[in-house]
């Protein structure tokens, strides 16, 4: 039921109950309560009102609605954010990630996008900013891998060829590898070839003419 095995466990702690007390407020045994936070069964429906009575929360905060409903969001701003990319309005892109970070100044992928665009604009210098600030935050292996790589181009846009070469080194072995953005790196590319590559990286596509 969502977040409902991970709430349970935090509202449970936040209000200072053993597993054994809330078992014993709900008339059940301190096996359910394990086996509900392990996520190995849920309670059924109609304990739900007795539970959010217990932990002073409401049904949607208790399974995870306020969650889901943020997750939902941030989706929304994404698909918006690229679907403007793709018709080549990068400037209205920008303003719906700079719009977002101000309701989600931390988050690594509002972060991590609003580079992107930044860097589809040639804005090299703080696109690597972004960049660089959002990468400690991320915790996804593929949206890691891909700003690396966008990270190397840039860095060569930038002047500073040392630099995306040893990136380059330490990419791992996939599409944003080693094996392909090493050479790419150490080779002559002009801001348009930069441009096209780092395109690619981003939305998965050629530039159109």
């Amino acid at each position: 039921m969502f977040y409902l095995a991970e709430n349970l466990k935090k509202y449970r702690i936040k209000k200072n109950l053993t597993q054994e007390e809330l078992a014993d407020l709900l008339g059940l045994t301190p096996q359910s309560i394990s086996k509900w936070e392990r996520a190995e069964s849920y309670p059924d429906i109609t304990l739900l009102p007795a539970l959010a009575n217990i932990f002073e929360t409401s049904i949607d905060l208790l399974i995870g609605m306020d969650t889901i409903r943020a997750e939902q969001t941030r989706y929304n701003i994404h698909s918006k954010a690229t679907d403007l990319q793709r018709a080549g309005d990068y400037a209205g892109a920008e303003k719906v990630y700079r719009d977002a970070l101000l309701i989600y100044p931390n988050k690594p992928g509002m972060l991590l996008g609003l580079a992107g665009v930044l860097a589809l604009q040639g804005k090299a210098e703080d696109a690597i900013a972004y960049i660089e600030r959002g990468l400690p935050l991320s915790e996804n292996e593929k949206q890691k891998a891909t700003m690396r790589a966008v990270l190397c181009f840039l860095y060569l846009q930038c002047g500073n060829s040392k630099k995306a070469n040893m990136l380059a080194s330490e990419l791992p072995h996939m599409r944003e590898s080693r094996e392909v953005i090493q050479p790419l790196v150490q080779s002559t590319l002009d801001d348009t070839d930069i441009h096209r590559h780092i395109r690619v990286l981003l939305l998965g596509e050629e530039e159109t003419e």
